[in-house]
């Protein structure tokens, strides 16, 4: 058998803490292999071996049969190799293009950068792989998931033919996502062969050919994805049996906790984006707000949270008025937050793991005394909620910036829940986990609408906004377009509220009805 990449026996070590241990990973010409891991197994690590950001402990890395030594990506890249990370690595600033060429820019005779010829260059490309792109549009204006194709297409600027894709789905929109798709299959015709780091285990059905499971660090098999199925390999990569959907009483909502009334809120250039809303939440409930991205959510959510000035209406939490409050009086009054940006919002990366288990509570006792921070007292609780919440570190005292994006979002989540708060806003609180993180995570959103709480839950994932809500608010154009029953519905009709089209109330069960028997046929 013909390999393009081989990654043998490979082993890696930080200080006592072993990220690889003796994997081994074999990547054929022209497929998909998907690897699948639970967060900090070492799959990222895995990677940044191979794209030459880490030097491996032990083993050896091939290429095309090749016994090679990758120290940098420079050389990575030389050997046809290209990385499109979790986390883009763009400039902000810069256009499309001068982001694509940054290190490898054409020259002119006279030894200015050539950014016409580049910019041809990068149509042919975009057209070539289907990944349409404005290469004169500024970084900074464009979508994520448009940004994701620049990077992809930087890999291919370079001469990738083998290329990794780090969680490429973590940020993108359900549309998004299909068109991503598309594009991996794209390159796959055309002659390249990828590596894809994923925990959705529809995709790897989907999408992978192969698919090799990693579990604390360990290679534990490799299968190919015809003769697999989601529940054999969520078992592979958390050890135990795991529940899809997550079981639950039915609510028994009471008095009103968040009241939202003729809300109206700018965007940064002063557009609105929240347009004369109205919404609440009770006791004992999970909202679920549903939308495509961009729709005013992420404005809904700072307003509610003192992140953004509220231009008119009223926001009122367990009976008090917060409409413009600074966020830590929010906070103080009954407010839960996990933010859709974990590192713009929910963590400082240079923290400690403990510091930031007591970023909202380090000013209150025991953590502070005669505002004297009591070290002892926040790593004693910072362990307590590091056993309780699973996050893989090797101590309290490691930075948060060195664990995994999933270990960073149990973080927050610990220190948001352990605070006990009135109202839990949940935004895209289970993006980039794994399947034993989601299904832990769901348990415990629905365990504070058990304890009386209220939780407003905002996600682009349809499964999860109908497996955990109890009442789905779907959001189009800033406006809440209409409030539907999740068993009541299904993604069809989500997926058309969704778009600003009405469902006629008359024809429901006759839409449901089709549904059901389009999917018996299938």
């Amino acid at each position: 058998m013909d390999y393009v990449i081989e990654m043998l026996n490979i082993t890696k070590v930080f200080g006592n803490f072993v990220a690889n241990d003796n994997i081994t990973l074999q990547l054929k010409k022209g497929e998909i292999h998907a690897l699948l891991g639970e967060n900090g197994a070492g799959k990222s690590t895995l990677m940044n071996v191979l794209f030459g950001l880490y030097q491996p402990d032990g083993g050896e890395i091939r290429v095309k049969g090749k016994s090679v030594k990758i120290t940098d990506p420079n050389v990575a890249n030389d050997l046809g190799i290209g990385m499109v990370h979790q986390h883009f690595m763009l400039v902000d600033t810069f256009t499309v293009t001068e982001n694509i060429i940054l290190g490898k820019e054409p020259k002119h005779g006279a030894g200015t950068i050539d950014i016409k010829s580049a910019a041809e260059e990068i149509t042919r490309l975009s057209e070539l792989y289907g990944l349409e792109v404005d290469p004169y549009a500024v970084v900074a204006d464009i979508s994520v998931g448009m940004q994701q194709r620049v990077e992809i297409l930087k890999t291919l600027y370079r001469g990738a033919d083998i290329l990794i894709f780090d969680e490429p789905t973590a940020s993108l929109t359900p549309q998004e996502i299909i068109e991503l798709i598309d594009i991996m299959k794209k390159l796959i015709s055309e002659g390249k062969s990828i590596i894809l780091i994923t925990h959705k285990l529809k995709e790897i059905m989907e999408v992978a050919d192969r698919v090799t499971v990693i579990r604390r660090g360990k290679a534990i098999k490799t299968l190919n994805v015809a003769e697999t199925n989601p529940t054999e390999l969520a078992s592979l990569m958390v050890g135990r049996d795991v529940v899809f959907k997550t079981e639950k009483k039915p609510a028994n909502p009471k008095e009103e906790v968040l009241k939202v009334e003729n809300l109206v809120v700018k965007d940064y250039r002063g557009v609105d984006k929240v347009k004369n809303l109205n919404l609440s939440v009770r006791r004992g409930e999970i909202l679920g707000i549903a939308g495509v991205d961009g729709n005013g959510q992420t404005e809904l959510i700072e307003a509610i949270t003192g992140l953004r000035r509220v231009e008119s209406g009223n926001i009122t939490l367990v009976g008090k008025d917060i409409t413009n409050l600074k966020p830590r009086k929010i906070t103080e009054t009954g407010l839960g937050h996990i933010p859709q940006d974990r590192h713009r919002h929910g963590l400082v990366l240079n923290f400690s793991v403990g510091e930031n288990f007591v970023l909202q509570s380090y000013y209150h006792e025991p953590f502070s005394k005669i505002g004297v921070l009591q070290n002892r007292e926040i790593y004693n609780y910072a362990n307590k909620l590091i056993e309780e919440y699973d996050v893989r570190t090797q101590s309290a005292y490691e930075p948060a910036r060195a664990l995994s994006g999933g270990n960073q979002q149990k973080v927050i989540i610990g220190r948001e829940i352990d605070r006990d708060p009135d109202l839990l806003i949940a935004a895209q609180p289970t993006r980039g986990l794994d399947v034993g993180a989601i299904e832990f995570i769901h348990k415990r959103l629905i365990e504070q609408r058990d304890n009386g709480k209220a939780v407003l839950l905002i996600s682009f994932e349809l499964d999860e906004v109908m497996n955990v809500s109890d009442r789905i608010a779907v959001i189009f154009d800033g406006q809440i377009l209409d409030i539907v029953n999740p068993k009541e519905t299904n993604e069809q009709e989500l997926g058309l509220l969704m778009a600003g089209h009405k469902v006629d109330r008359d024809n429901h069960q006759q839409m449901l009805d089709q549904a059901v028997k389009k999917e018996g046929e299938e």
